[in-house]
């Protein structure tokens, strides 16, 4: 008993030490950023966790300096309708391929798995060479027409298996009361879908909210630009600003932090349940 007894505060103690560790590597370069932003000294090697005067001057030189309120402003755009077209078409395309049987079914979700494999920026070039051909470069529409194609392969398998997990008992009920199809998705299918959706809402936002290879090879305008070119040429070059761009980093994480705080719990939700991809 004693020995088992010292084994788990041995156990205990170990698994306490390793999540301070990692608390530790997860917080450092997050207070040194935020302390650069409020820090009066500019430069990498001036910049401190916890600066001795606090300064707002590179948030306003941030602004007053640069278009980043014009980037906010693009990325914002491009990051909420990706979003809102993301839940529409991926959540109807999902419903079909959880509630009806057709032919191809087995071979379009097998051929909707197989594009999961591919990583993304394989297809910059061709996506390059299409937005070129269509005179949609420097186009923000373009960038959430690829964010929305891109996340189909993983959100409709994600939303499917959450959808497989409804009773099909419902399907049948409602037909017998005369709802059609498209009233069984809106009525019953989607508002039990919400945590899902929840999950395929942030991680819609935060793609192109957070991205920089796919609107560096898209976008070369500076009033066109977004969030990522704009920070990182803030650190580029010798007229570096480097506590501009700290000051430009915590604004960005504002809205990311604020999406996770309120829908957490319907995305572990979501997450969780959409991992089970059925038949």
């Amino acid at each position: 008993m004693k020995a088992y007894k010292a084994k788990k505060i041995i156990t205990g103690t170990l698994i306490y030490i390793e999540l301070i560790i990692v608390a530790l590597v997860v917080l450092y370069p997050l207070l040194w950023v935020v302390g650069s932003s409020v820090n009066p000294l500019n430069g990498i090697a001036r910049s401190s966790m916890i600066p001795t005067n606090l300064t707002l001057d590179n948030y306003l030189r941030l602004f007053q300096k640069t278009k980043y309120l014009t980037w906010y402003l693009n990325t914002l755009y491009v990051a909420v309708l990706t979003t809102v077209f993301s839940i529409i078409l991926h959540t109807m395309t999902a419903f079909v391929f959880a509630r009806f049987r057709f032919r191809g079914r087995k071979m379009g979700l097998l051929f909707v798995m197989i594009l999961q494999m591919f990583p993304s920026f394989m297809g910059l070039t061709a996506l390059y060479m299409v937005a070129l051909n269509f005179g949609m470069l420097n186009n923000l529409n373009m960038l959430i027409i690829i964010y929305v194609a891109g996340g189909i392969p993983q959100n409709i398998w994600l939303v499917r298996g959450y959808m497989l997990n409804i009773p099909k008992s419902m399907d049948e009920a409602a037909s017998i009361d005369g709802v059609t199809k498209l009233q069984l998705f809106f009525k019953i299918i989607l508002p039990l879908s919400l945590p899902i959706m929840f999950f395929i809402a942030v991680t819609s936002f935060m793609g192109p909210w957070m991205d920089y290879m796919l609107p560096r090879y898209l976008i070369n305008q500076n009033e066109k630009r977004t969030l990522a070119i704009g920070l990182f040429d803030l650190i580029r070059g010798q007229n570096a600003d480097f506590t501009a761009f700290c000051a430009g980093s915590v604004l960005v994480a504002i809205p990311i932090t604020i999406l996770y705080m309120v829908f957490q719990r319907f995305l572990l939700e979501g997450l969780m349940a959409g991992a089970n991809k059925g038949e």
